[in-house]
């Protein structure tokens, strides 16, 4: 039912979460082997630490001092250089258990505004990039959205909501929606080289798939290995799931920080030195194709994790960038392993209208292979996304802005090269096709 037909009091019942859909989204799950671990094999090899062999990795390293595990208040941050670091942003999946914890489902009301604020955008006939949160009016929702913005930032890092009706809504408004809920929780910002605003995670199969390293992984069906996004936040919005897998799974990277810290100290030097990342041949102008930046770095009280291992594995291709030395190499397996470990990671199958909130800051996320439904086009999997900077969030470093265009709070983060002008298309675009509609 369209938001239009929402305003005429026709308001859709959320139906409860069957079994299977409860079990998925709140407790441990395995997808198929050659989903998970070949499909990630293939850019790089990842331990496979929550198998059944993988018990025994459960070392007291992974058991956090109680006074490290806060998993609620606000963030107050004093990270030292190479000292272990605490509060809301260090938890482990055992602190999460319940899908509940860490989720909110919008209610009839929730919707019922949503909808009004839809249509009042489409009655001024506002273009989609350019609604701002005034054009989006929620009186009641919105306080509750500046909380998740806040929690994301400066609690535990993620949260989830659910329930947008994606099935009922024609994609446009869907679309506005979406944007409307993203403008309570920052500014959107480029997430390609063609300047999408409104961005598309579905299988657009580009010229030599997930393999070839200009292409960006979530523009295929590969397994996207755990990262951290050019952006303060980042939120995705399924609008519908994979065949088989497409799972999201994400882990705490201070967890992981105090984990590697304890074990194996001479990977969290290695991981603080800059190194070398792959612009993809998204270069902006006056930069070249590559840029350099820690996965660690420490700033005004905050640790600060940046982790693009695709990036950095693709680097060297390019003239006078170095091959990986053999301890770089363990410290990136090293975090892979951790984030991967059953320890830390969180498992989730995103369900139509679910969205999904990281800070980018505090947490790693990956996505597993998937099998789509090429035998029904209009079913094929697809997120939307934003790239996001809230008003509220961290400093960083001047370093950052080679990559971030910027480190101004509230307006940083994203891709932006030449000669392009911002776009919120409905959805994916062949790459060809789209290039030739960005172009200013």
């Amino acid at each position: 039912m369209s938001a239009a037909g929402i305003l005429m009091g026709h308001i859709p019942v959320v139906s409860p979460r069957t079994r299977q859909e409860a079990f998925l989204a709140g407790r441990a799950f395995d997808q198929p082997a050659q989903l998970r671990t070949v499909a990630h094999r293939r850019t790089h090899p990842v331990a496979a630490l929550h198998a059944a062999s993988g018990a025994a990795h459960a070392s007291s390293v992974l058991q956090a001092p109680v006074e490290t595990r806060q998993t609620s208040g606000r963030h107050a941050s004093t990270c030292k250089p190479f000292e272990p670091v605490s509060g809301p942003h260090v938890w482990y999946r055992s602190d999460y258990q319940d899908v509940e914890s860490y989720s909110y489902t919008l209610s009839p009301a929730d919707i019922q505004e949503l909808a009004s604020a839809v249509a009042e955008v489409q009655r001024q006939g506002i273009e989609l990039k350019d609604v701002k949160q005034s054009d989006f009016k929620l009186p009641k929702l919105g306080p509750k959205l500046i909380e998740f913005r806040d929690e994301a930032v400066n609690g535990r890092g993620f949260v989830l909501l659910r329930g947008l009706p994606v099935n009922e809504w024609p994609v446009e408004e869907v679309a506005i929606a979406y944007w409307g809920l993203g403008s309570y929780w920052g500014k959107a910002q480029p997430q390609n080289r063609l300047h999408h605003l409104l961005g598309h995670v579905k299988d657009v199969n580009p010229p030599g798939g997930f393999e070839n390293p200009v292409n960006r992984v979530y523009a295929t069906h590969g397994a996207q290995p755990y990262h951290t996004d050019s952006s303060d936040l980042v939120a995705l919005l399924c609008l519908k799931p994979a065949k088989v897998g497409g799972y999201s799974t994400w882990a705490s990277s201070y967890s992981i920080y105090n984990a590697l810290l304890q074990t194996q100290p001479e990977l969290v030097e290695a991981l603080a030195e800059e190194w070398y990342l792959d612009r993809k041949d998204e270069i902006p102008e006056g930069e070249g194709p590559w840029f350099k930046l820690p996965v660690f770095s420490w700033y005004k009280g905050n640790l600060i994790s940046y982790f693009e291992n695709s990036f950095i594995r693709t680097a060297p291709r390019h003239e006078h960038v170095p091959e990986l030395t053999d301890l770089q190499k363990r410290a990136l397996q090293a975090v892979e392993d951790l984030a991967d470990s059953i320890e830390l990671r969180m498992d989730y199958v995103l369900q139509p209208g679910d969205i999904q909130l990281l800070h980018n800051h505090s947490i790693v996320h990956a996505r597993t292979a998937y099998v789509d439904h090429d035998d029904e086009p209009t079913a094929k999997r697809h997120l939307m996304r934003l790239w996001l900077a809230p008003e509220n969030d961290w400093e960083l470093p001047e370093a950052f802005g080679a990559r971030w265009n910027g480190v101004k709070v509230g307006d940083r983060g994203g891709i932006y090269i030449p000669n392009t002008v911002p776009r919120a298309p409905l959805d994916a675009e062949m790459w060809e096709i789209a290039e030739e509609k960005s172009k200013a």
